[in-house]
């Protein structure tokens, strides 16, 4: 899986978890709803750091619990 799909799968999960929607996340990072859209999508290769920190913060967690999951594991991911 490309670690753009596993962000986007990360944060669908941790949004389930609180119980938040798409639009609040927009609504409460700031963050257009266009760089979300294409976020939550995976539409590019790779992911916008200072973007995806923004997002990790609204969502009231640290990097290092965003990225403690399975999505993340070596095995996983595929960089290319």
């Amino acid at each position: 899986m490309k670690i753009s799909q596993a962000v986007a799968m990360r944060i669908r999960e941790i949004l389930a978890q609180k119980n938040m929607t798409q639009y609040r996340l927009e609504m409460n990072s700031g963050l257009s709803k266009g760089t979300l859209t294409s976020l939550m999508y995976a539409r590019y290769k790779g992911v916008n750091l200072t973007t995806l920190i923004t997002v990790i913060r609204t969502l009231g967690i640290s990097v290092d619990d965003f990225f403690k999951s399975p999505l993340f594991d070596e095995g996983n991911l595929d960089c290319d």
